[in-house]
């Protein structure tokens, strides 16, 4: 079974990182059934770090800079946050919270995507980008939770599904590797544990590719739907956590 687990959480992995970012819930449930909560985050980290590796090889061509280089400089005020909130919080105060925004963030999109021209110039507003990254900072540094919330972001610029995934593989390979020393100086990060993602690395590449071949199947207002029902669900997971 704990084999079971892990395998199935490294396949998430590719999954995840090449377009269907809501199947990083899952990713975080099979893992934290595999191990204690606060360990399966450290155990998932470097995963997630060689699952960027492989979506930047896969989706190099298409990234937006303007967009990532946007998003960095919140991005990582929100880690510094959620480093401190690991330290002198629990989990329990925060989670629900940053569930219950997402959630709100999921239904404003849904409104615009019925309704195009409500709200049509708030997503390329500093102020938008700054709320967003701030928020992702914090739910990538507790929780790795931050891929619905990039999605949600930029699904709301309407950018096309490839420019999206080769925009998010960019970013958060850049910020999952910034993450690392956090996740070291909290001590998350043991060498067994570094061992056996090294062992699930292949499931990462396979996820990958599968993740890559759906993709060019899907049409773009299908792959939205499923964004923002994978995120619909990341957030009902945070904030009503069972």
């Amino acid at each position: 079974m704990f084999w079971f687990l892990c395998i199935s959480a490294a396949l998430c992995v590719g999954l995840s990182k090449s377009g269907f970012p809501g199947v990083s819930l899952l990713t975080v449930a099979l893992m934290a059934q595999a191990f204690p909560p606060k360990i399966s985050t450290g155990v998932l980290l470097p995963l997630l770090v060689f699952g960027d590796v492989c979506a930047v090889k896969a989706f190099r061509k298409h990234a937006l800079w303007d967009q990532i280089l946007r998003m960095l400089p919140p991005t990582v005020a929100g880690i510094f946050i959620g480093f401190w909130m690991m330290q002198h919080l629990a989990e329990a105060q925060f989670r629900p919270v940053l569930g219950w925004m997402l959630l709100a963030t999921v239904l404003v999109q849904a409104l615009r995507s019925a309704f195009p021209q409500l709200g049509a110039a708030v997503p390329h507003t500093r102020a938008f980008a700054w709320t967003m990254g701030v928020w992702a900072g914090v739910a990538t540094m507790i929780a790795n939770a931050a891929g619905p919330v990039m999605a949600i972001y930029l699904l709301s610029l309407s950018l096309p599904k490839q420019n999206l995934v080769g925009t998010s593989a960019w970013f958060f390979l850049l910020i999952n590797v910034f993450k690392l020393p956090f996740s070291w100086k909290l001590g998350l990060l043991h060498t067994p544990t570094l061992l056996l993602d090294l062992a699930l690395c292949p499931l990462v590449i396979l996820g990958t590719l599968l993740g890559r071949s759906l993709l060019h199947r899907i049409p773009q207002r299908l792959f939205e739907s499923l964004l923002l029902l994978s995120a619909a669900a990341a957030a009902l997971k945070m904030a009503l956590p069972l």
